[in-house]
């Protein structure tokens, strides 16, 4: 799947080599050049080869669960109610504090595997679930160990500026002050750190206070992301974009202002069904108003054990088009190429040459049968670097 002039840029009789480690070429295989025909060949029957897929926003390191809060919901539990229970985040972030880095780890693999056998090759994991120094450098260094212990690229973002925690309740800028600046400070000399986060939210930080954290990020040398426009319209995908910001996530209440400042910042729009699903919300993305400013349109899990405990990137791709009418081409550039733009990755996301072997190989005919499918994987094998 490369762009071009065919839907998908679908290839119907192709070739593609690889060597070491990269695709040497892509394109019909009448073309392939004399040069590559002894080399060792595999016949894939007829299979679809795409990029292998990308996921480019997630939790997924975490302690505990929030099942029994799903369950009180259903039976008529308020918000309100459930954090008075000791629920919501406050309960991730007693359960994440408590756990040791070998007890989040061995969580934290079944979510991740389950995303590697659906062609996942590269993966984004967020902090933020610590809030305090030493709880967000260890999911950090959870996330590094993932890289290790899996054939899996991973993709690091600092979120201390998540949630405010209960003993800074009511005190935004001294939380600021004691934990999450000096946290980021610590996690970029340690080298845990790939880029940083924010949730702007009526119910986390103001635009203001999210200045203060990006300003860090620059002064570091990090790139920045930002949860934005999720249940308010503050400006945080306008702020984030000011900062050239590599995407703006969710964005259910993103206005034309801030799509037009995304467009001119060339910031991704990271689209997450699974919190829409979960959160029942009402209101989409401006899907129409993101397609016309070219503002690029990635889709992800946004695996959390809160608003979307989804370890389906299929299922999220299905979600992209049957509740935000992506169409299944879109929602397939969502979880790899431009999946890959809002990770700053440049090598990764099409199949073309010079670019890395990271490729999912379908047992399908057409790509639009990634979409279509729920609760179903045609995965026949996935290449990671070539191997």
């Amino acid at each position: 799947m490369e762009t071009g002039k065919a839907p998908y840029g679908l290839i119907p009789d192709g070739a593609l080599a690889i060597k070491d480690g990269m695709i040497a070429f892509c394109g019909p295989k009448a073309e392939l050049p004399d040069d590559y025909h002894d080399w060792p060949c595999r016949d894939v029957d007829g299979a679809l080869l795409t990029p292998a897929l990308i996921d480019c926003h997630t939790h997924i390191v975490f302690g505990g669960n929030r099942a029994r809060e799903f369950e009180m919901r259903l039976e008529g539990a308020s918000y309100e109610e459930i954090a008075r229970a000791g629920g919501g985040i406050v309960s991730t972030v007693t359960a994440t504090r408590a756990a040791s880095e070998a007890e989040l780890l061995a969580s934290a693999l079944p979510r991740v595997d389950t995303l590697i056998a659906e062609g996942v090759t590269t993966l984004e994991i967020k902090s933020g679930y610590g809030l305090d120094i030493e709880s967000e450098l260890k999911m950090l260094r959870v996330a590094r160990r993932i890289a290790t212990e899996r054939d899996v690229c991973v993709r690091t973002s600092y979120l201390g500026a998540h949630a405010i925690p209960a003993d800074y309740k009511g005190k935004p800028e001294l939380y600021l002050d004691e934990v999450c600046l000096p946290a980021l400070k610590k996690a970029h000399d340690e080298g845990l750190v790939d880029a940083v986060d924010g949730f702007c939210e009526g119910i986390a930080f103001s635009p203001a206070q999210i200045a203060r954290v990006f300003d860090k990020a620059k002064a570091l040398g990090l790139p920045v992301k930002l949860h934005a426009e999720q249940l308010s319209n503050l400006g945080g995908a306008a702020l984030a974009a000011r900062y050239g910001a590599l995407s703006s996530d969710h964005l259910e209440h993103l206005d034309e202002a801030g799509v037009l400042a995304m467009a001119e910042a060339g910031t991704v729009a990271v689209l997450l069904p699974g919190a829409f699903y979960t959160l029942r919300e009402t209101q989409s993305p401006p899907v129409d108003l993101l397609r016309k400013h070219d503002v690029p349109m990635a889709i992800s899990t946004d695996c959390n054990p809160g608003t979307s405990p989804l370890t389906s990137l299929l299922l999220t791709i299905n979600m992209a088009c049957t509740l935000f009418r992506l169409t299944p081409e879109e929602a397939l550039l969502g979880a790899t190429r431009n999946a890959a733009k809002a990770l700053g990755f440049t090598d990764r996301g099409i199949l073309a040459e010079g670019k890395r072997a990271d490729i999912a190989i379908w047992d399908i005919s057409h790509p639009a049968a990634l979409a279509y499918r729920i609760g179903f994987n045609p995965l026949k094998d996935r290449i990671r670097g070539g191997a």
